[in-house]
């Protein structure tokens, strides 16, 4: 049987478990129907069980006076959260601390004048809830994505949580040679890079790797494509259904990470289906 060592930081992060903690909470406490704007996170298997739980999940604020409305962790626009307010909602602010502290760097730029930018992938719920903080500002995923935007003389930078810093590097590398000034705010959460170098240091001396989240998971997947320049042999999966017994063959070190959505339990289930296909 291989050796099975799960990554030093992988799992839920503080932000998670503070929104799963909050909507349990009013779950049991409300009187009226619990909806989240939006998954609550992007972990398929954590919004089933909440739905089970009455927790329903709806993509529009509500006409429904006496219910309450939680707002995931990725963060909304400042519009969003008036017009549940003006409905009469129970509004419940589940947004990771770490995120808010972007929609305060990107209101500050802009009050300062600095023409902002968010390194992030566009359309993703928490880049567009930043952009919402800041209107006008731009994301950009690379730095590619800047041949397409008409710079000013003065850049500010935040960052996607979940983006990798190389990716913030580079743009902030390229912005320099085209900008007299450029302001950068990293925002990138501690929590993403500490389970980045984790499972990066464990993916280079492991046979096989294990990567378990959301396949809608923006830091899941990039700890996915991380583990795979380092382990060839990188599997992305949500449940331990989806494991193969193929995977482990001749394998003497598998290792494990899961993405911050990735509640504990999920990552021990993983790792018992392993032991069990490997024995």
């Amino acid at each position: 049987m291989p050796t099975i060592t799960v990554a030093g930081h992988a799992g839920a992060c503080y932000g998670v478990q503070r929104a799963l903690d909050l909507v349990h909470k009013v779950a049991a406490e409300a009187t009226g129907p619990v909806h989240t704007l939006g998954p609550l996170i992007h972990n398929p298997q954590v919004v089933a069980g909440l739905e089970r739980a009455g927790v329903t999940v709806v993509e529009d604020v509500p006409d429904q006076a006496g219910s309450t409305l939680v707002l995931r962790t990725h963060g909304v626009v400042p519009e969003v959260e008036e017009v549940a307010h003006e409905r009469g909602l129970a509004v419940v602010d589940a947004t990771c601390p770490y995120v808010k502290r972007v929609h305060h760097a990107a209101e500050r730029l802009q009050r300062d004048d600095y023409q902002v930018l968010v390194v992030g992938e566009a359309g993703h719920p928490e880049v567009e809830a930043i952009l919402g903080h800041a209107p006008g500002a731009v994301a950009v995923a690379n730095v590619a994505a800047l041949d397409g935007v008409t710079l000013s003389k003065r850049v500010g930078v935040v960052v996607q949580t979940t983006q990798a810093k190389a990716t913030l590097d580079a743009v902030v590398s390229e912005l320099m040679a085209r900008v007299p000034e450029v302001c950068v705010v990293n925002t990138i959460c501690e929590a993403t890079s500490e389970r980045q170098q984790a499972a990066r240091e464990l993916a280079g001396r492991s046979d096989v790797m294990v990567v378990i989240g959301g396949r809608n998971s923006a830091n899941t997947t990039r700890l996915a494509e991380i583990c795979s320049a380092a382990c060839p042999r990188t599997h992305h999966i949500e449940v331990p259904a989806e494991l193969e017994a193929a995977w482990f063959a001749g394998a003497r070190d598998v290792g494990v990470t899961a993405g911050a959505s990735t509640p504990t339990a999920q990552i021990d289930e993983v790792v018992s289906r392993i032991r069990e296909l490997s024995a």
